[in-house]
């Protein structure tokens, strides 16, 4: 997902981007080729690439579109690059990244993004699905509502729309309950996203993971913004063979974030009183696979 942002952001070329990850080989190759992107859209972007913070000027904003398993690294290593006036925005998978961010950042911005793509190779990047963005202030940080909409029209007007909430947190579980149904069945069936939907049996898990996620975001006073069954039609119906990033993960055999999507919504489910089985349930199993990758006794 910052690849996406990252490439419209620098073609716009209305603010100086600085792209940051930990592979060489994809970071030279941005520098010396320009990241492309094709599928939903095609283009090549110029911007600055490194794997070295050092390099990188104080920036007003950043994003953070890392797994989020990775994410308090990720903000450990970048944080000299924000001040106190700058704000720093998630746009990950999940919810509790927020919170990671918040203990290098004096402002952060809670994101949620419906875009997705993957990586073909060094400096190249599939765009599989278009969508909106919501950002809206995380709460404890106290941001400022005038940065989230002046970091919402950067990125609007560079082509990735994104709407500034007051409060964002119905977006951002939305999002958490569509993640929470359809990755992990995905990951466990090896259905892309389209057929997983379409097949009866996985279509009705769906559904019941939805439910669960639904009462939960209801007895927290959350009110949801839209219909997690939405994403999935529309996810159902992009182009292409979409497989969902928790299926990526276990082809790879990494770690997943199942602990920030099924796991945060089995967590919430205990403090606030509702029963989430099937969300257990699916948690335990992904847990479980990837214990196998140990080769345990």
């Amino acid at each position: 997902m910052g690849s996406l942002f990252a490439a419209h952001l620098a073609r716009a070329g209305e603010v100086e981007v600085w792209a940051y990850d930990v592979s060489k080989i994809h970071m030279e190759a941005i520098r010396e080729h320009g990241l492309r992107l094709t599928g939903v859209a095609e283009f090549t972007a110029r911007l600055n690439a490194t794997t070295d913070t050092a390099e990188i000027p104080r920036c007003d904003y950043g994003i953070v579109a890392t797994k989020a398993v990775h994410t308090r690294r990720a903000i450990a290593q970048t944080a000299a690059i924000f001040d106190e006036n700058s704000a720093v925005c998630s746009v990950q998978n999940g919810v509790g990244n927020e919170e990671i961010i918040a203990e290098k950042a004096r402002f952060v911005i809670r994101g949620t993004t419906f875009p997705a793509g993957h990586v073909i190779g060094p400096a190249h990047v599939g765009f599989d699905i278009s969508g909106d963005t919501w950002i809206g202030p995380f709460e404890p940080t106290s941001t400022p509502m005038q940065k989230v909409e002046e970091l919402a029209g950067f990125l609007t007007r560079s082509g990735m729309n994104t709407i500034a909430l007051d409060d964002a947190r119905g977006a951002e579980w939305t999002k958490l309950i569509f993640n929470a149904s359809t990755n992990p069945v995905g990951a466990l069936t090896q259905l892309h996203h389209g057929a997983a939907t379409r097949f009866a049996p996985t279509g009705q898990l769906f559904n019941d993971l939805i439910s669960e996620g639904e009462m939960v975001a209801k007895k927290m006073g959350i009110k949801l913004h839209g219909d997690p069954r939405e994403l999935v039609l529309k996810g159902a119906s992009a182009p292409g063979k979409h497989r969902a990033s928790m299926f990526q993960d276990v082809l790879a055999k990494r770690q997943t974030e199942v602990d920030f999507m099924n796991g945060a919504i089995v967590g919430w489910g205990e403090k606030v009183g509702v029963e989430t089985p099937l969300n257990k349930a699916l948690w335990a199993m992904i847990k479980g696979l990837e214990h196998s990758w140990t080769d345990p006794e």
